[in-house]
């Protein structure tokens, strides 16, 4: 009798934020969830992308590299812990899942082992189920930006100032990265400047960290640049 083949997948483990990997949120846990579904259904489990970026951003490096190579090597199941870590803002989720559906590529959430993609293959009833969810989420993240707004106005009446999130560079061992960015960055004679994507590379192979300990990507390269007045 022949053995059966068991079918691949992928997992997809987002936060937004440092804090997130501090508070239960992070990307360890997520991976924990997503691999334990996958072995309950049988999945082979042959990657998992990890990222920090923000729930409203739709531009995603690790989720856009997760799309091109499923479309090249032919998985077609991707897998997250729930919900709001493809997105937490309902446009974003809706576009997201509907991309998928557009490619072929079966979503599943671990917390509900619901098949999203399947509402966007004429269930109009569970449709209207995640669209739900997907309100929570946002109406969720709304409370928290409210709240974390409070507390700023709060600090900043008692004390007469409010520190928003630091740059990267601020931090010990960060600034090492940044002057290693900069020497990268700067165009050897007569040769062409590295891209950032590029220099992303070069970081990566000599192991210099992220803050949130996801890979470097040309994004955050460039961003650290322009703040730098090195690119316009």
């Amino acid at each position: 009798m022949a053995k059966q083949i068991k079918k691949e997948a992928v997992a997809y483990c987002r936060v937004s934020s440092k804090g997130q990997q501090k508070d239960g949120s992070g990307l360890g846990r997520q991976e924990e969830i997503t691999t334990a579904f996958a072995k309950k259904k049988g999945y082979k489990l042959i990657g998992v992308y990890k990222e920090a970026m923000t729930g409203t951003d739709a531009d995603r490096p690790e989720f856009a590299q997760m799309l091109a190579d499923l479309l090249s090597n032919g998985c077609r199941i991707i897998i997250v812990e729930r919900l709001d870590r493809l997105a937490r803002d309902l446009s974003v989720q809706l576009q997201l899942v509907g991309l998928l559906c557009s490619k072929g590529i079966t979503l599943f959430s671990a917390d509900t082992e619901q098949d999203v993609t399947v509402a966007f293959s004429g269930d109009p009833m569970l449709k209207a189920m995640i669209q739900v969810q997907g309100v929570f989420s946002e109406l969720d993240k709304s409370m928290l930006v409210k709240k974390l707004r409070k507390a700023r106005e709060t600090k900043k009446t008692k004390t007469g100032r409010c520190e928003g999130r630091k740059p990267y560079g601020h931090y010990p061992g960060e600034a090492k990265v940044i002057e290693r960015i900069k020497e990268l960055y700067r165009k050897p004679h007569d040769e062409k400047r590295l891209g950032f994507y590029q220099i992303a590379t070069i970081l990566n192979k000599e192991s210099l960290p992220t803050r949130t300990g996801v890979p470097w990507h040309g994004t955050p390269v460039g961003a650290i640049l322009k703040r730098l007045k090195l690119v316009k």
